[in-house]
């Protein structure tokens, strides 16, 4: 059992370590300090965006998963992006050629691949996401979810429409159909839909395969006139992504990162929580 001191004295490292977090996020970062809350762990891991791999600072709480982008070699941190345990779903995965270590994070609004610098650390997070899980089911703070975003396919992996096989140029531009993943041409993404675990009432860009589904099967009365209305109404430009999945556009127009520049310099899945017993680690400091 911690002693006093030894609890006392956890609770300032605590907040002082989710203060540092705070301000390492500046101004625009969400504050993360709140009663209970406890830093659990926290490291970087390679995120798959429509564009390639991009490096992400990643921090998990007992009661949310925070992650954003890299900036000024690690000091600083934007874009951050914070999802209750609750509408997380974790899937271990096996190598692809693009990328080592993968694992899949699901959420109602988006899903997305994440990978780690070894296995061990891998695991170690989709451990440690679920035993956090767990503790909050346990407590009545969680309930598990049934609905989520699709995870959409990388730009480089298909040169052709997904529905219609038109091969992608420089005017003939890739877009994403928000319900099933599919990389798809501006003609085969015309339409627009309510998704509703994405958005309970904004409409989001879908192909025409999936607007007939959700047309026939999830819309009401007045939810389909409305789509109908979408289907061939004004179009926005190319850039009209209008959807919940503003960060995956954020990252279309920040520089690409070479992903071997930052795999040296990687630093291990770091394991706060005093109350479980720390991953062991090699001479080295690795986990194993």
């Amino acid at each position: 059992m911690a002693t006093m001191v030894e609890r006392l004295t956890f609770a300032q490292e605590n907040r002082e370590r989710i203060q540092a977090v705070d301000i390492a996020f500046g101004s625009r970062g969400k504050s993360l300090s709140q009663p209970d809350r406890i830093l659990v762990g926290e490291g970087r891991l390679m995120k798959q965006s429509r564009r390639g791999l991009q490096p992400k600072v990643f921090f998990l709480f007992n009661d949310v998963l925070v992650y954003g982008s890299i900036l000024l070699n690690g000091r600083w941190y934007n874009k951050q992006q914070v999802i209750p345990l609750g509408d997380i779903q974790v899937e271990d995965l096996e190598n692809s050629l693009l990328m080592k270590n993968q694992w899949l994070i699901r959420t109602p609004r988006k899903s997305f691949y994440v990978g780690a610098a070894s296995y061990e650390e891998k695991q170690a997070w989709i451990e440690h996401i679920t035993d956090c899980q767990s503790r909050l089911l346990q407590e009545g703070q969680h309930t598990l979810r049934s609905n989520f975003a699709a995870t959409w396919i990388p730009d480089q992996a298909s040169a052709i429409c997904m529905r219609c096989s038109n091969k992608f140029t420089v005017t003939q531009r890739r877009h994403h159909c928000r319900n099933c993943g599919f990389v798809v041409c501006r003609s085969c993404s015309k339409k627009r839909a309510v998704i509703r675990h994405i958005h309970p009432t904004k409409q989001q860009r879908v192909c025409s395969m999936c607007h007939s589904s959700l047309l026939g099967s999830e819309a009401g009365p007045e939810e389909r006139t409305r789509m109908r209305g979408d289907s061939t109404g004004k179009m926005g430009s190319d850039e009209d992504e209008v959807d919940g999945s503003s960060e995956e556009e954020v990252e279309d127009n920040v520089e690409d990162h070479d992903p071997s520049r930052w795999m040296a310099s990687w630093s291990p899945y770091v394991y706060l929580k005093p109350e479980h017993i720390r991953p062991q680690t090699d001479s080295s400091g690795v986990l194993r």
